[in-house]
């Protein structure tokens, strides 16, 4: 079965979306990588990279990473940005590659949660399908300010940072609209199932 590539935008729903292709899907395997790049960053010659480039006041007196104080950084300032995704994206980039490819005989669905999928080239480890769930903007910021309780200016700061939504549309072979409720994307995430389920996936 195929490696499908599932991304969006910040706060579009893709974690949601997910869990409905879990709900119908479940034996699928799944790779997230705002999970792995959360791992990442607790490894030592990960910490190492990041203290090389951002300095030491970003870790606290035990070593700890101040995820938000890097958050502020990154989203701030697009070279700063892109140099933490030099550190953390070919580590991605392997471990989801070496996990498509473990799942890539077998007979059930491997999905890959990959936010920035488009900006880090993922797509090319996808057969052919990516799904983008997307939603309206005003949507988007209102979601974004909800869950990290922000002001809508440092929302617009990181919507902004990302590959524009619409361009992310324009490339994806299937869009899932979330501006409604979890039923209206399981009903969307059903059908692309079925649809998946019909096609043949040898490769041309």
């Amino acid at each position: 079965m195929p490696a499908i590539g599932i991304t969006g935008g910040i706060c579009t729903g893709k974690s949601t979306f997910c869990g409905c292709l879990r709900e119908i899907l479940p034996a699928a395997k799944f790779f997230n990588a705002d999970e792995a790049a959360h791992a990442l960053v607790e490894l030592p010659e990960v910490k190492q990279e990041i203290r090389a480039e951002f300095g030491s006041g970003i870790f606290s007196s035990d070593e700890a990473l101040n995820r938000a104080k890097l958050r502020a950084i990154i989203f701030g300032d697009a070279t700063r940005k892109r140099a933490l995704e030099r550190i953390l994206h070919p580590r991605i980039r392997r471990q989801w590659r070496a996990e498509a490819e473990r799942h890539r005989n077998s007979p059930d669905f491997f999905f890959a949660d990959i936010p920035l999928l488009y900006e880090s080239g993922g797509e090319t480890l996808c057969d052919r399908v990516v799904v983008v769930v997307a939603c309206s903007y005003e949507v988007q910021l209102s979601r974004l300010m909800e869950r990290m309780s922000i002001k809508a200016s440092e929302a617009q700061q990181m919507i902004n940072s990302q590959m524009p939504l619409e361009e992310k549309i324009t490339r994806g072979g299937h869009v899932a609209w979330n501006n409604s409720d979890r039923a209206a994307l399981a009903e969307q995430a059903q059908f692309l199932v079925a649809l998946w389920q019909r096609q043949s996936w040898t490769k041309s």
